[in-house]
């Protein structure tokens, strides 16, 4: 008599039951952004969201109260900012930056701050996303090329001054595959597919980062009739209408 599929074989240990999702907070001011990455990464059996803030310190309230495997935190944000926040959220979860901002000292007070990994906005995918989530629970630091970027810059701006041979406190803590994925091409970013003119992405970084059409056109030192004309243009190549739609879609969590 045949034994039933339900039966398990002689000599086959039972499957491993599959591991819990990895419990995210995320910490962001944008409304866009937070519904983008909460949607993403709770859709999916090895990530869920268990809480949102918008600056930090609701991050390190919610983070006290959920017990997060990992937090992922904005580094500009109204009230409590994401470099103030970060060496006490750091003490609670492994910490990863997500954010539109990769300026050079940025960057590496994040590192420095204790952050286990800095990731720009426009250059990962949602799968890249997730590795570079679980890596960080587990002590391996990932950074995208705009963050890679900035710690090369600063790099050779320290080299002058010192000339020690050793790389900067930020950088200790990398391992040989970690320093490689430093040198990553731009090219493996999603933006360039928007065929933006470098003027257009400046201003989508703007429109992202919550500025108004008159703070853009002081920025940017323009007219505001300038602003929506390059506005028009960039609504046009992300086939978006309005700023939430083409903001998700600068920032890959549409």
């Amino acid at each position: 008599m045949r034994a039933s599929h339900s039966e398990p074989r002689p000599g086959f240990p039972p499957s491993a039951p599959a591991p819990p999702p990895l419990r995210l907070l995320i910490a962001d001011d944008n409304p866009v952004v937070r519904a983008g990455l909460t949607a993403l990464l709770s859709d999916r059996p090895d990530t869920t969201v268990v809480a949102e803030a918008t600056d930090g310190r609701e991050a390190y309230e919610a983070a006290l109260r959920h017990r997060p495997d990992v937090i992922l935190l904005d580094v500009r944000m109204p009230g409590v900012d994401g470099i103030s926040a970060l060496p006490h959220l750091a003490r609670l979860a492994p910490v990863m930056m997500l954010t539109y901002s990769h300026e050079t000292e940025t960057v590496r007070e994040a590192l420095r701050l204790g952050a286990g990994g800095y990731l720009v906005h426009g250059e990962f995918t949602t799968e890249q996303l997730v590795r570079a989530v679980r890596d960080v629970r587990e002590g391996r630091p990932h950074v995208t090329p705009g963050a890679a970027r900035a710690l090369l810059t600063g790099l050779s701006e320290d080299a002058p001054a010192h000339h020690t041979g050793q790389p900067p406190p930020e950088l200790t803590n990398f391992s040989t595959e970690s320093l490689s994925q430093l040198q990553c091409p731009v090219g493996q970013s999603f933006r360039p597919r928007f065929r933006l003119s470098t003027r257009e992405a400046e201003i989508m970084d703007l429109i992202a980062s919550g500025m108004t059409n008159q703070q853009i056109a002081a920025a940017c030192f323009i007219s505001e009739k300038t602003v929506k004309n390059h506005i028009n243009h960039i609504f046009a190549k992300l086939h978006s209408t309005t700023r939430s739609q083409a903001t998700a879609k600068w920032l890959g969590v549409s």
